[in-house]
C-alpha cells in the first residue's frame, strides 16, 4: 500500500509521513476510508509507534486525516486539504498529470497574479521593488536555462511578497515547487526576448508606482506565457473562462 516516494529522504517520520501521504494523494486510501492500524503500519514499514504516531499528527497538520476515539484515523476529502503545503504540492506534483497540473496552476495565476501585482505597485516598499529588479536582471544575464528559470520563479514570488498582503505570501512560497514544471517547459522556446520585454513592463510599472499599468502587463505576461505552453504542449491553460476575461 506505501509504496516509496521518488522524494529525498528526511527524518524517519518525516519518511513514514511521505510514503503515507503519497498513497492517499495518489488515492489508494480513498476519503472517508480508515488507515491500518498503527501496529499494522509498524509492521508494514518496519518502524516504532512513537514513529507513526508522528507520522500521522503530521498528516493531520496538512489536513489529510484525522483521528478520533472509536473510528481510527480516517482519510479526508481532498477539500480539506493544506494545498499550498509544500509537502501536499510535491505529492500532488509526482501523482497529477502534467497538463491537468499546468492549466490549473496558469487559472490560479490568471486569476490572482494580475491584483496582486497592481497591490505591489501601490504597497511595495523600496526593498521590496530592489529584489525585484534584481530577479529581472537575473533573467536577463542567465546564461542557462536553468538559471533563467530561477530568476523568474524568484520574480513572481518577489511579485506577491511586494504586495505586503501576508495572505498573498503563501503562493509566492509555493512557487518554488510549482512553478518549475511550467518556467522549464516554456523556457525551452524561443519567446525569451519577448518575455524579458514583458518582465521589464512589469517591474517598471510597479517602480512607477502605476496600478492599471501594473496589472494590464501582468495579464499581458500570462496571456502569453499561456499561449507559449499552447504551442509548446498543445494544452490551453486558461480554458474557456480566461478566454471570457
Amino acid at each position: 500500500m506505501f509504496r516509496t516516494s521518488v522524494s529525498l529522504r528526511r527524518n524517519v517520520h518525516s519518511q513514514v509521513a511521505d510514503r503515507i501521504g503519497l498513497s492517499i494523494v495518489r488515492g489508494d486510501i480513498v476519503p472517508g476510508d480508515a488507515l491500518p492500524s498503527e501496529m499494522r503500519i509498524c509492521e508494514m514499514l518496519e518502524v516504532s509507534r512513537t514513529v507513526v504516531r508522528e507520522a500521522i499528527r503530521m498528516l493531520a497538520g496538512k489536513g489529510l486525516v484525522e483521528s478520533r476515539a472509536k473510528s481510527g484515523t480516517r482519510v479526508r476529502a481532498p477539500e480539506d486539504w493544506n494545498h499550498l503545503d509544500p509537502d501536499v504540492l510535491r505529492w500532488l506534483l509526482e501523482t497529477t498529470d502534467v497538463d491537468t497540473y499546468l492549466s490549473k496552476l496558469f487559472q490560479l495565476r490568471y486569476a490572482v497574479e494580475p491584483a496582486a501585482t497592481a497591490m505591489a505597485a501601490t504597497a511595495s516598499e523600496a526593498e521590496d521593488r530592489a529584489r525585484l529588479r534584481a530577479a529581472y536582471e537575473g533573467m536577463v544575464s542567465a546564461k542557462t536555462n536553468e538559471a533563467f528559470v530561477a530568476s523568474d520563479i524568484a520574480f513572481h514570488k518577489n511579485v506577491y511578497f511586494a504586495t505586503r498582503n501576508e495572505f498573498f505570501w503563501p503562493i509566492a512560497q509555493m512557487f518554488e515547487i510549482t512553478l518549475s514544471p511550467s518556467l522549464t517547459i516554456a523556457a525551452t522556446g524561443d519567446h525569451r526576448p519577448r518575455s524579458l520585454i514583458e518582465h521589464r513592463d512589469v517591474v517598471e510599472a510597479i517602480e512607477r508606482r502605476d496600478p492599471k499599468q501594473a496589472r494590464e502587463a501582468a495579464v499581458l505576461l500570462l496571456q502569453h506565457s499561456a499561449a507559449d505552453l499552447v504551442r509548446i504542449r498543445g494544452i490551453d491553460p486558461f480554458g474557456a473562462s480566461a478566454a471570457a476575461s
